[in-house]
């Protein structure tokens, strides 16, 4: 693969993955502690995230990620995308481990992965266990609201009604 940026943006836009915002991590660390955190914080990214990797560690990084990212997270595999012989994959992460084991890795691959999703907002009894939580160490109904609104980065207004439901 051409590592430059015309690889990388033409693996982007055929993706078929959201294109409007995104982060580009180049080569991720062979191993160790750097590999573990920068593959952590992936796994939480909401962007749409690109990496370039080698063809010899393509299974292992796929791997990886589908550990920390889990089986169902949308992937696509580029290569040779500037070349006469392109390739383009799409599946999930756990297909994606299969298809690196299965195949004879030529190459360097543009890696483009699916940002994560949302958290979900909390539920009312979630909030009501927080709030609790702060009355039980002191804090008054507002307070408590404004921390567990903080905590949760909601609406501070409908945490404060709960809290006077409380009893």
């Amino acid at each position: 693969l051409f590592r430059s940026p015309s690889a990388l943006t033409m693996a982007l836009v055929i993706s078929g993955l959201p294109t409007v915002r995104f982060v580009f991590e180049g080569f991720l660390p062979r191993s160790g502690s750097d590999r573990s955190r920068q593959i952590d914080e992936i796994a939480t990214e909401m962007r749409t995230v690109v990496l370039y990797e080698a063809p010899h560690r393509l299974e292992k990084t796929l791997d990886d990620l589908e550990t920390a990212c889990g089986a169902m997270r949308r992937v696509v595999l580029a290569r040779e995308l500037t070349k006469l012989h392109e390739e383009m994959w799409r599946g999930t992460l756990h297909d994606a481990v299969k298809y690196a084991q299965t195949t004879e890795p030529r190459g360097e691959y543009v890696v483009i992965l699916e940002g994560a999703k949302p958290p979900a907002p909390p539920t009312d009894e979630e909030i009501n266990d927080a709030l609790r939580d702060e009355l039980k160490n002191g804090s008054s109904k507002k307070d408590a609201a404004a921390k567990v609104a903080a905590k949760y980065g909601i609406q501070k207004r409908h945490v404060y009604e709960l809290a006077l439901m409380l009893k």
